[in-house]
């Protein structure tokens, strides 16, 4: 079974093939889990927004690599390693073997964004639509141009994988909403989808829900403590996660440039569901807005004093993670 890495950096330009049959103990300093909490709070901040991916943050913040690689060792050896090594020191070998210590950091962080920014970004996207689109819709741009940039070799079959993940994104940001009222069930088939979104750069987990129909209902759980649901969505997102990640982590570990290309062609695809300009059916400004305009169209004008400035905020945060992720994948 793949163990994570522990002494190669993550950056996406230098993919090295995992080696089998290693559990390397991988030992952070305080500072550097604090980096990885940090990194989980942008994650979480980007997946409330429905259209922005968390897998996005992790993959510019340099750290998507061993995210799907301790995520990918979660399975059936765990049993194995805990009978050869037994009590204590079997638990100690799971822990390292999965990178625990990194995904707990991680979750921490995803979980202070979800419960101190989920009522912030719904109020805004519910009343500054056109502001929150703004600064996410840099935050993409950038986004893909940066990582376009980590691909060393375009060939055919990369700009091919380019294309169909565009195109597939920009699908998945044009299907119609459901408007049913999700079951128990129905809500762990969510969780199950939309999970793999949150781990693919570029479609987003909460629009995901949104699609199905299971967001409101998703969050209003979060609101009113509905353990029933949360319980079941989360149950629904550790199955469709430990069956997504396997797949994800055979292909980063062996075709990761190609893998790269089809996953950047997915955020280009989302620029469609971030575009800023948004109004309802009616041609109306709504929280729940479904059709794309162009700016000198927008009922209230385009303001680009305003968007253009929060694209650029955008743009330079998610570089500078960037720079961050790099940095401190070099120490």
């Amino acid at each position: 079974m793949t163990a994570p890495q522990s002494s190669r950096p993550t950056q996406p330009s230098a993919p090295q093939p995992l080696e089998p049959d290693t559990v390397p103990v991988r030992t952070d300093s305080p500072k550097q889990l604090l980096g990885i909490y940090v990194r989980g709070m942008a994650m979480g901040a980007a997946d409330i927004v429905p259209g922005v991916s968390g897998g996005t943050i992790a993959l510019i913040a340099g750290i998507y690599e061993r995210l799907i690689n301790a995520l990918g060792s979660i399975g059936p050896n765990l049993w194995q390693i805990f009978r050869q090594e037994g009590g204590i020191k079997g638990l100690v070998a799971i822990w390292r073997q999965v990178d625990a210590t990194f995904l707990l950091c991680l979750l921490l962080g995803i979980a202070t964004s979800f419960a101190t920014l989920a009522g912030i970004i719904k109020h805004l996207l519910d009343n500054q639509p056109l502001l929150i689109w703004s600064f996410f819709f840099g935050l993409v741009v950038a986004t893909v141009f940066i990582l376009l940039s980590e691909i060393k070799r375009w060939n055919i079959g990369r700009v091919a994988l380019f294309a169909i993940g565009l195109v597939a994104a920009v699908v998945i940001s044009s299907m119609p909403l459901l408007t049913t009222t999700p079951s128990l069930p129905y809500l762990f088939f969510a969780g199950a989808i939309a999970i793999c979104a949150m781990i693919l750069p570029g479609v987003s987990g909460s629009f995901i829900l949104l699609l199905l129909g299971a967001y409101d209902a998703v969050l209003e759980a979060v609101h009113t403590l509905n353990f029933t649901i949360l319980f079941t969505v989360i149950a629904g997102m550790a199955t469709g996660l430990l069956l997504f990640t396997h797949a994800l982590k055979w292909l980063l570990s062996r075709y990761y440039q190609a893998t790269l290309a089809l996953l950047t062609g997915f955020i280009a695809g989302s620029l469609v569901k971030v575009w800023p300009w948004k109004v309802d059916a009616l041609g109306s400004l709504n929280g729940e807005a479904i059709n794309n305009v162009m700016p000198w169209h927008y009922p209230t004008g385009a303001q680009w004093f305003t968007t253009v400035g929060l694209m650029l905020l955008g743009a330079v945060l998610v570089s500078l993670l960037s720079w961050w992720g790099k940095r401190n994948n070099h120490h």
